[in-house]
């Protein structure tokens, strides 16, 4: 059986995701193939989650999950992130049997949670799971917790920046990465990397849901990463960033790409919106 590769992160209530690699899910990849990559947007439609103030949310974990005591925030950004991409690929009635409120965001919330309990699960890896400890979780797991609730038909992956634009044509990407404490303050143009981040230290691993490409550019058929945007769709509440978004530039993707996992959950044609 291939080795699974894992890297795991100091998890923190607002940091909970793991870098885990399967050799036989990577398989699974949509190569570039030389097509325009052209800017693209995908709005979620869900408001803006918030992994923290949970209590303050009407959130009673206690109560859920049969805990001793409220926990007031949660390392449950893989399930956030998926449950803002789900919010794209599902419509809204088709979201509601599914248990996704897409107009109430305590409900989204509550929904992300259950995942991320789910995905806690698949992680295998290790012997913990939500709500025993928060353990934090995996973009891998997370997307075996959607293909087990039949929530998606398959996930793909990317390794490579082109490969990471070409799955932005067609959806939202789940994106895993190692998070530095300049990335908590976005600048005043909503983007994480635009000062020396890579000196600021490392605070755990983080998930977000990458929902444009915003600009990009080629030249001669090759990719200019300096010129090329991704804006990322954030669980911290609105008040991150601009309106619980951010940007950063491919080159950073590339500058980190070894720590980064990038998952697109997909549905089989026709039965998106």
């Amino acid at each position: 059986m291939p080795e699974v590769t894992v890297r795991e992160y100091e998890v923190r209530p607002a940091l909970g995701r793991h870098l885990v690699l399967d050799p036989r899910s990577l398989a699974y990849r949509r190569a570039y193939d030389g097509q325009p990559l052209r800017a693209t947007a995908w709005e979620p439609r869900i408001p803006v989650l918030d992994q923290q103030n949970l209590t303050a949310q009407g959130i009673h974990l206690s109560k859920a999950y049969s805990l001793e005591h409220d926990l007031d925030a949660l390392a449950s950004c893989t399930g956030n992130a998926a449950t803002a991409a789900l919010s794209v690929l599902l419509t809204k009635d088709r979201a509601r049997t599914a248990g996704l409120d897409t107009d109430d965001a305590t409900a989204a919330q509550r929904f992300a949670i259950d995942l991320y309990a789910q995905a806690t699960e698949h992680d295998q890896w290790h012997d913990l799971a939500w709500p025993v400890q928060d353990c934090g979780s995996s973009g891998l797991g997370i997307a075996k917790a959607m293909k087990t609730r039949g929530l998606i038909d398959q996930y793909a992956h990317a390794t490579t920046a082109e490969e990471l634009c070409t799955l932005l044509q067609t959806g939202p990407v789940l994106m895993g990465l190692p998070w530095r404490s300049a990335f908590n303050e976005p600048d005043s143009e909503g983007f994480i990397d635009s000062g020396d981040w890579a000196s600021s230290p490392l605070e755990g691993g983080h998930e977000v849901c990458v929902t444009a490409l915003e600009a990009v550019a080629t030249s001669d058929g090759v990719l200019l990463p300096e010129h090329c945007v991704l804006r990322f769709r954030n669980s911290w509440g609105s008040s991150y960033g601009e309106h619980g978004d951010a940007r950063m530039f491919l080159t950073t993707y590339l500058a980190l790409r070894d720590q980064i996992d990038l998952i697109q959950p997909r549905l089989d044609p026709g039965k998106r919106r």
